[in-house]
């Protein structure tokens, strides 16, 4: 049984996404060829934001989104502990800090309702994740980011495709970063990302940061970085755009199968009402987590854990994050555990895993 079938799915689109590639070969503009103008008009287009710009990776969205408003030494950029640790790794890059805000204990995501108290003089940016394909408390972070003239960037690596209030993520805030890894519901054959925005002025701006700062050919404005996506991996993700909504459909239909049966018998992460989510991951909740994984891998049902240590606890960002006050996050990290999530999951294999993780859940996670 695979955690994430991305065999399945090249087997399923194997003619469309070869074509694809061989263009580029044919071509041979490996280099910002013509993929890669194609993927941001049909991802600007797909999310509803006036600008999207390719990037060599997710990280590099975040660090682009960073510069590109001018986050420097001495800042400090709100954000989640409870994510991978490329959100925090970027500010820190930059010589900012990240201050860190503890999360909401049903969805994993930043608690809106505890921004405004951390905000100080030299905060910068709010940064909240989509955690697990589930968009954050927009509006409430918006709203937060309006009134103390603070630009908001969404880290939307895990929900490109989820809808939030009848809009896409990635176009919810000043700046929607996402990512193209593999495995990724949206995913390239290799390393990946877009940012978004409706700004000119800073599409403009990380449009040169991604090519070291380039104005026109060695004319070099700002600082940047070598943060392009190749075309290749831009005519990988062209190609699975032709079946991304019915793949989300299917991932949609697979976390509403796990919660209704798994919400019996353990806690699970429910989706708002107000969004849908991408199902980046399905995340439950184990209090004897080691003994939950054990008794699912003996069974022959592979999990992963999205993720066992909070960002405030790391070692390389304790010193900096001394005196935050995180205890969700870090209970949080202390018991969730990953089932099998992808579109090609059978409703037997579900049913075996959903039937494996009834008999292995910890009788003190019940609900009952």
């Amino acid at each position: 049984m695979e955690f994430i079938d991305l065999k399945s799915q090249y087997a399923e689109m194997r003619e469309i996404i070869n074509a694809r590639i061989q263009m580029v070969l044919d071509h041979g503009q490996y280099i910002l060829g013509p993929e890669v103008r194609e993927l941001e008009d049909r991802l600007a287009a797909y999310t509803g934001a006036k600008h999207c710009i390719t990037v060599a990776s997710g990280t590099d969205a975040l660090l682009v989104a960073l510069m590109a408003l001018g986050v420097k030494a001495g800042d400090e950029v709100i954000t989640t502990p409870f994510t991978f640790v490329a959100t925090a790794e970027m500010v820190v890059l930059l010589g900012a800090r990240p201050v860190f805000v503890d999360v909401d204990a049903d969805t994993g995501n930043i608690s809106a309702a505890r921004i405004e108290a951390a905000i100080s003089a030299r905060t910068r940016a709010i940064l909240p994740v989509s955690l697990y394909g589930q968009p954050a408390d927009m509006d409430e972070i918006n709203a937060i980011g309006a009134r103390n003239r603070l630009p908001v960037i969404e880290d939307a690596a895990q929900s490109f495709g989820a809808t939030y209030k009848g809009k896409k993520s990635g176009n919810l805030s000043t700046i929607g970063c996402t990512s193209f890894f593999p495995s990724k519901p949206l995913g390239c054959y290799g390393d990946g990302g877009a940012l978004f925005t409706q700004d000119d002025a800073l599409a403009k701006a990380m449009r040169e940061i991604r090519i070291h700062g380039q104005e026109r050919r060695y004319v070099h404005t700002r600082i940047g970085v070598a943060g392009r996506m190749d075309s290749i991996q831009c005519a990988v993700v062209l190609a699975k755009l032709k079946r991304f909504d019915r793949e989300l459909g299917r991932r949609g239909e697979i976390g509403a199968h796990y919660s209704a049966m798994l919400s019996r018998h353990m806690i699970t992460m429910p989706v708002k009402p107000d969004r849908t989510s991408a199902y980046a991951q399905y995340t439950v909740r184990a209090r004897d987590r080691a003994a939950f994984e054990a008794r699912l891998k003996e069974m022959g049902v592979p999990t992963a854990v999205h993720y066992p240590m909070a960002l405030h606890k790391q070692p390389a960002y304790a010193a900096m994050s001394a005196g935050a006050l995180c205890p969700v996050a870090e209970q949080l990290a202390r018991e969730v555990i990953s089932l099998p999530m992808h579109p090609y999951l059978k409703l037997e294999d579900q049913d075996r895993i959903i039937e494996a993780a009834t008999r292995a859940s910890d009788p003190r996670t019940s609900k009952g």
